[in-house]
C-alpha cells in the first residue's frame, strides 16, 4: 500500500493509532507546561485577518528580531545542493533557558454531515472513514512530515511545493491542519481510508532550526519543478539516521481521558486564518513534551488497516 499525496490531501489510508517513541510517564504537569506559553487572552483581530505566510518575518540578513531573539534571521536565496539552514545567531542572541519543546495533536473524524468531530486515536476505523489532524506547537520552529509504508523508505510529504510557498515555518500555538480544510476539493480535505491492508506511519519532526540538507522553500520548488518522480523527496541516510535517533528520545505525554465533541469555531478559524490560541481555548487531545531541553522532537502517527 502507498500513501498518496495531492496538494497535501492524503488518501488511501487505514486505521490510525498515535504512537510515541519511548514514552516516559511520570507525575509532571505535561499539559500545564505545554499550555503555559499560551496567552491569557486572544489577541485582537479584524474581520480581514487571514493566515500569514509561513516564512519567518523578513529582516536584514544576519540580524535578529529584537522582540524575539529566537526568531531565525532571514534566509539567503537557496542554491542547488546547499543547506537551507539559516546562519546561526551569536551566543548573545540565543534565548536563555529555552523551554522544552512540545507538540499538541487532536484527531478529527468526518461525521455523516461532513463536520469534524473529535475521535480517540484508538478508534477502529472502517473503509470510507475520513480523518484530519490538528497540530499545535509551544514554540516557533519548522515542521516536517515523513511517511513510510510497511517500514519502507521514507518520503517527505510536508513541506509541500504547492502550499505556503513550500515553507514549513510554524508559529507557537497557531494550530495547523493536516490536511487543510481549505482545499478546493472535498476529497483533499481529509485522510481517506480504503480497503487495502497495510501499515503507514507519519513522522512529525518539529525542530527549532531547519534540517540540514532537506530542501524547503525556493529550493524545494526548484526540485519539484525538475523532478520526474512527482516531487518525492527522500531524506538522505544521514538525515534519516538523525530523525530515527531523535525518535528514540523519551517524550512526556498527556492524553485527554474524554475525547468527544465537534471542532469549535475558534479552532477552525485559528487554523485557517493563522490566529493564535489562548489559554481559554480548547486544548489538544494529546500533548507530547520533550523530557529534556532539546532542539528536535519526533512523534509518530501510525496508520493501520486490518
Amino acid at each position: 500500500m502507498r500513501l498518496s499525496v495531492i496538494a497535501l490531501g492524503l488518501v488511501c489510508l487505514c486505521a490510525v493509532v498515535i504512537g510515541i517513541a519511548a514514552p516516559l510517564q511520570d507525575e509532571d504537569d505535561v499539559r500545564g507546561a505545554f499550555l503555559t506559553s499560551r496567552p491569557k487572552e486572544k489577541p485582537a483581530t479584524s474581520a480581514a485577518a487571514k493566515r500569514p505566510g509561513r516564512r519567518p518575518p523578513k529582516q536584514p540578513a544576519g540580524s535578529t528580531n529584537p522582540s524575539n531573539p529566537s526568531k531565525p534571521p532571514e534566509k539567503k536565496p537557496a542554491t542547488p545542493g546547499s543547506s537551507s539552514k539559516p546562519s546561526t545567531p551569536s551566543a548573545s542572541t540565543k534565548p536563555v533557558n529555552a523551554p522544552r519543546i512540545g507538540l499538541g495533536m487532536t484527531l478529527f473524524m468526518r461525521d455523516a454531515n461532513g463536520l469534524a468531530v473529535r475521535v480517540d486515536p484508538d478508534h477502529v476505523f472502517q473503509k470510507g472513514d475520513r480523518v484530519r489532524v490538528l497540530l499545535e506547537t509551544n514554540a516557533d520552529g519548522y515542521l516536517y512530515i515523513f511517511n513510510t509504508t510497511n517500514d519502507g523508505p521514507a518520503v517527505m510529504i510536508y513541506p509541500n511545493a504547492d502550499l505556503d510557498e513550500a515553507g514549513n515555518y510554524i508559529q507557537a500555538h497557531v494550530p495547523f491542519e493536516i490536511p487543510t480544510s481549505q482545499s478546493a476539493e472535498e476529497r483533499l480535505r481529509w485522510f481517506a481510508f480504503d480497503e487495502t491492508a497495510g501499515t503507514e506511519r507519519l513522522l512529525f519532526v518539529f525542530t527549532r532550526e531547519p534540517l540540514s540538507g532537506v530542501p524547503i522553500e525556493d529550493e524545494l520548488i526548484a526540485f519539484c519543478r525538475e523532478s520526474k518522480e512527482s516531487c518525492r523527496v527522500k531524506p538522505s541516510n544521514e538525515v534519516w539516521a538523525a530523525v530515527q535517533k531523535d525518535m528514540q528520545a523519551p517524550l512526556k505525554t498527556d492524553k485527554t481521558q474524554q475525547i468527544a465533541g465537534p471542532q469549535t469555531a475558534t479552532e477552525q478559524q485559528a487554523s485557517t486564518r493563522g490566529l493564535g490560541l489562548a489559554k481559554t481555548d480548547p486544548e489538544p487531545s494529546l500533548v507530547m513534551m520533550a523530557s529534556t531541553p532539546r532542539s528536535t522532537l519526533v512523534a509518530t502517527l501510525d496508520l493501520i488497516h486490518k
